[in-house]
């Protein structure tokens, strides 16, 4: 196991010692920077609930109320139904609070690390671009054979690999959720320890401790993040060209929604991929294929995801690197 960690130590160190990997975390610091200026400037948010709470929850619902159906006369002229609007959310959530005579939560430290769970979306990309290059890159420079003249096996190599950019994936989102964190807490300030908030589930409205479902919120988004970056380490391993790697994982990790969506009437379409990889649904009520369970949907991500290993696995065991 030792030279295991070894192996992996110097992955490691490949993909940090990089400027763009650099680059990525200071495109991911800006952008939550930004996201704050931006909630300040336009006053998006609430952040302090004085002792006469309920009053201003009140003057904040006839606003709110204002604004949609602003809202709402824009959809009929435009023809387009918004369905249940942000406005009306908000409101629903505001009556559950007078209704149960609870005091909303001063938006805060935490808070700001659920909101920001969006952007586990950019962390894919980046490790998508990592993982997509991994393997090519050793091809494409000729460096492989330095590698395989090691005493260990091609499984340990690539076993490293794929590790190190997973490890890649998980170190960014930490730091997602410090930056976001510390920003937050410095700025809107700190809730508590172990705060409750008002979110809207299958069930209804629910009063849950916010620090679970920032647990719950960055664990479904962390699925998409593993089963996206496997399937560009695939890609990467199989035609040792990082571009195509990129490209197929950007185009299914922003187009998949759309594939299901377009085959959603077809039975077949369950078995797709991307229809198992949002298992918020299932907490939601709002699942996107008739028949499927959450059972089924980790049975499928488990299935694809020994597919991409065992191919990942197959093509670099069984390539010839003498012409490299």
């Amino acid at each position: 196991m030792s030279r295991f960690f070894k192996l992996l130590f110097n992955e490691l160190m490949k993909i940090f010692v990089r400027k763009t990997t650099w680059v990525m975390y200071g495109i991911l610091t800006v952008i939550v920077i930004a996201g704050i200026i931006l909630t300040i400037t336009t006053d998006q948010i609430e952040t302090e609930y004085s002792d006469n709470w309920r009053e201003e929850l009140k003057q904040e619902n006839e606003n709110l109320a204002e604004e949609n159906a602003e809202m709402k006369r824009g959809s009929e002229e435009s023809g387009i139904d918004f369905g249940v609007t942000y406005f009306e959310e908000q409101i629903n959530k505001n009556n559950y609070y007078l209704e149960n005579d609870i005091k909303p939560l001063n938006y805060g430290a935490w808070q700001h690390v659920l909101d920001n769970a969006g952007l586990v979306s950019l962390i894919s990309l980046f490790t998508i671009i990592i993982g997509s290059g991994i393997v090519s890159s050793e091809f494409r420079w000729g460096t492989i054979k330095l590698l395989l003249i090691r005493p260990v096996s091609r499984t340990m190599i690539l076993a490293s690999k794929f590790v190190a950019v997973l490890l890649f994936a998980l170190f960014t989102l930490i730091f997602l959720w410090i930056v976001s964190f510390i920003s937050g807490a410095i700025v809107f300030g700190f809730e508590g320890f172990n705060p409750s908030i008002v979110l809207q589930k299958a069930e209804g409205l629910v009063y849950v401790p916010l620090v679970g479902e920032v647990l719950t919120e960055y664990g479904y988004n962390l699925v998409n993040l593993v089963m996206m970056t496997t399937f560009a380490f695939m890609i990467s391993t199989i035609f040792r060209n990082s571009s195509i790697a990129i490209g197929l994982g950007i185009f299914l990790m922003m187009g998949g929604n759309m594939v299901v969506q377009i085959f959603s009437e077809y039975d077949w379409a369950k078995f797709i991929l991307f229809a198992n990889t949002n298992l918020r649904q299932y907490e939601t009520g709002n699942v996107w294929i008739d028949g499927m369970t959450l059972g089924f949907s980790i049975t499928m991500l488990i299935i694809y995801f020994v597919v991409f290993i065992v191919l990942s696995w197959v093509f670099f065991n069984k390539r010839d690197v003498a012409g490299q």
